[in-house]
């Protein structure tokens, strides 16, 4: 087929619009709404992200929290020890 030929169809010209308007219009819908999914997952990423920072920082004073109190109760038991040995 030469890029000059036009394509000659065998149903009439207003079907044919018809067709090709409701195709577009879905094309259309189907797109949109892939372009929200992907801005909604988006958004969850950078929630998640935002969220395991979070957990990651807190986790990370706790175990300096409990390493403290570790470092305290040794302290302690040293202490107690060194009393009850004299």
């Amino acid at each position: 087929m030469n890029e000059r030929e036009e394509k000659s169809y065998k149903s009439p010209i207003r079907k044919l619009v018809r067709f090709f308007e409701t195709s577009r219009d879905q094309w259309k819908a189907k797109c949109l709404e892939a372009k929200a999914t992907v801005k909604g997952l988006k958004h969850r990423i950078r929630y998640l992200e935002q969220s395991k920072m979070e957990w990651k920082t807190k986790a990370k004073e706790l175990e300096k929290e409990l390493a403290r109190l570790k470092a305290q109760q040794n302290r302690a038991q040293r202490l107690e020890d060194d009393k009850k040995n004299g």
